[in-house]
């Protein structure tokens, strides 16, 4: 079982989730352990610099959309790692808030 399961299972019911992820690939947008709001992703039109929880290649990321082609989504982090391509299924919550 990954990580974000739960939060993912949550997501797909409609229902708002916050955690506490960690590591430091997202130093500057959020820091590991700072609580993250994150909504599920119908309703909201995803644009470049979005925080998503995502899937890429098999692992589960909440990482930035760094560009949009079409249907596609290029996910990276936001120290200049590249994780791949997605589309929006696989995108499973946009981040809304992240505490102070």
């Amino acid at each position: 079982m990954s990580w974000a399961n739960h939060y993912i299972a949550k997501l797909s019911k409609g229902e708002t989730v916050q955690f506490r992820p960690r590591g430091n690939s997202m130093k500057g947008k959020s820091a590991s352990g700072q609580l993250v709001t994150v909504e599920p992703v119908a309703g909201h039109k995803l644009q470049k610099g979005d925080i998503v929880l995502c899937k890429v290649n098999g692992t589960q990321y909440l990482h930035l959309i760094k560009a949009i082609q079409g249907e596609r989504y290029q996910i990276g982090n936001n120290i200049g790692r590249i994780n791949g391509w997605v589309s929006q299924n696989a995108i499973y919550g946009i981040c809304t808030h992240v505490a102070e």
